[in-house]
């Protein structure tokens, strides 16, 4: 299967220099909104048979036109949620650089910790969980191939992306998810291949495999 994690376009949190995280109301702006038009367009050569998407609102108006332009109904997944920040929700990202877990955050991601929140070690094993189990249960229901999109947050795609490199979580950092990029795995049955990520322009997939007919048992001419 194949997976499109996409990143929910520009919020108003993205420019306000403060860390949203699961802040209720963080809305996309003009240009978000602009970035989730435009993605029907970018994906307009993709046959998606599926949506998942984070509960947060900028994921859900960023899918909104994509999921109705292929006609499927998004399903909400707490499990791509963005990360629980805790205390540090909503404070100015200034303040932030200098608390000592900001140096965890960045150089050990997989020992930070947020106060009165979650770990990032948590974060990803939550999120390659959840896009692992969809995998296989679009997979049943379309058959091999089938490419769905997962709309998310940019650290929760980074985490799900080092999984699928194989890269320990201390290196997630090295990754770059920008606001309605797309990041493309494909979930194969000896190990994960990831196609492209954090690309801005038009997505293309190879065409999903074809069954030849059969006559009397026999492969078709």
């Amino acid at each position: 299967m194949t997976v499109i994690l996409l990143r929910h376009g520009r919020s108003t949190a993205n420019t306000s220099g403060v860390l949203a995280g699961r802040a209720e109301g963080v809305a996309l702006d003009d240009t978000g909104r602009a970035q989730a038009a435009d993605l029907v367009g970018r994906l307009a050569d993709v046959e998606l048979v599926a949506a998942v998407s984070s509960p947060l609102l900028r994921c859900e108006q960023t899918l909104a036109p994509l999921a109705a332009a292929h006609d499927v109904q998004p399903l909400v997944d707490d499990r791509l949620a963005e990360v629980d920040y805790g205390s540090w929700t909503g404070r100015a990202i200034g303040e932030l650089l200098k608390e000592p877990l900001w140096k965890v955050v960045q150089n050990q991601p997989s020992a930070a910790v947020f106060p009165g929140g979650e770990g990032l070690a948590e974060v990803q094993t939550r999120a390659v969980t959840a896009i692992r189990e969809h995998d296989r249960r679009i997979t049943d229901e379309f058959g091999e191939g089938a490419p769905w999109v997962a709309c998310s947050h940019g650290d929760v795609i980074k985490a799900v992306i080092a999984d699928a490199l194989g890269t320990h979580l201390d290196q997630f950092q090295r990754i770059f998810v920008s606001p309605a990029s797309v990041s493309v795995v494909s979930y194969g049955h000896a190990r994960p291949l990831v196609q492209c990520v954090n690309s801005s322009g038009p997505v293309t997939l190879p065409k999903r495999p074809v069954k030849e007919a059969t006559v009397g048992g026999e492969s078709g001419a």
